[in-house]
């Protein structure tokens, strides 16, 4: 049966409203009704073709909360009615050894995204949130323990959260620990709330004045506006990790000289140019590096979940109708979202 859904027939296209379709739950499969989708900078790069390989038609979303409608005879693990959330991955191989250490995001034959994924089903790629229903293999659906008044705000954490929360905890940030975010968006406010209830000392940076009070209020301990030399020069050689989750290309050297022996910069990140080349010099004379991630393993989401859970933690929302799609993707290139946009699936079938 046809469901309701937004998406795009073409890059050039705006997203518009389409019937697709769903399979039916297979044995171990869990139906999912989903009540709210958020919007990610990935789907726009998606439906735009900014990144290549964008199937049409391309219904994105992978930030997804919703409740169980169904399961199958296999399923042991949720039931009907039960608050699930389903993020950047549907499948992956199951048997490399990335995926044998619960670490699908690395998966060595690649795992299949929630969207624009090769699929058996109909039309051939998966399609994702921004619809009514969803039918997921359990191994890849999440339980959410948020009160269901925060459900909403919960969606974001599906990409956003478990996107900063994993480098983080890889990184072993804790007490004791300072620690920057650079970037007060979509991923970075999410990386001050995170690195905050780890128990850090948390330095947002910005490149804007107006910001410095935004980063307080998200729990930052302090600010640095990063164009301020003097701001920046007293911050050397004092960081044991920064977390940069700016997607545009900028000088990474203004960042690694913050970093104490043995810190780490790591991107989380992808920009449409590639950064300049780093002075390696600077990571040469203090045993520094710099990394990357990927969001984390389905175990790790789900350890994110609970401790998003445990610590009342959720992201910072503007929740939209579908017919709003389109206006929330320009805003966002304005950076004009504080700081997720998140859909209403319930105004899918306006």
């Amino acid at each position: 049966m046809p469901i309701k859904a937004y998406g795009a027939h073409a890059a050039d296209k705006p997203l518009q409203p389409l019937d697709i379709e769903r399979r039916a739950p297979g044995p171990r499969d869990v139906q999912i009704e989903i009540a709210y989708c958020g919007i990610c900078h990935s789907d726009l790069h998606t439906v735009r073709s900014e990144w290549a390989g964008t199937r049409y038609p391309c219904v994105p979303g992978h930030e997804i909360v919703g409740h169980v409608s169904a399961v199958g005879a296999e399923v042991t693990g949720f039931e009907v009615g039960d608050a699930v959330g389903v993020g950047c991955m549907v499948d992956s191989c199951r048997r490399c050894p990335s995926c044998a250490e619960g670490l699908e995001q690395y998966c060595e034959n690649g795992f299949v995204g929630t969207y624009n994924g090769r699929t058996a089903d109909p039309p051939g790629h998966t399609l994702g949130g921004y619809s009514q229903r969803i039918v997921v293999d359990e191994r890849f659906v999440l339980r959410i323990r948020h009160p269901a008044a925060q459900l909403a705000a919960v969606a974001p954490l599906l990409c956003a959260g478990i996107t900063t929360y994993s480098p983080l905890r890889h990184w072993k940030v804790g007490p004791g620990r300072k620690v920057g975010i650079v970037g007060i968006g979509g991923l970075g406010h999410m990386g001050i709330k995170l690195a905050r209830a780890m128990g850090a000392h948390v330095v947002a940076f910005t490149t804007s004045e107006h910001k410095r009070q935004d980063a307080h209020a998200l729990g930052a301990h302090e600010a640095v506006v990063s164009r301020d030399a003097a701001a920046m020069a007293r911050h050397a050689r004092s960081f044991d990790f920064i977390l940069d989750t700016v997607a545009a290309s900028h000088d990474l050297d203004a960042f690694t000289a913050l970093l104490g022996r043995d810190g780490t910069l790591c991107l989380v990140g992808v920009p449409e140019h590639p950064h300049p080349s780093p002075s390696v010099a600077t990571l040469v004379f203090g045993r520094r590096s710099i990394a990357g991630s990927l969001i984390g393993g389905i175990r790790e989401t789900q350890e994110m979940l609970d401790f998003c859970a445990e610590h009342g933690i959720v992201a910072d929302i503007e929740l939209i109708a579908a017919g709003q799609i389109n206006e929330a993707y320009e805003r966002m290139l304005r950076s004009d979202v504080k700081y997720r946009f998140v859909i209403d699936a319930a105004t899918l079938a306006a």
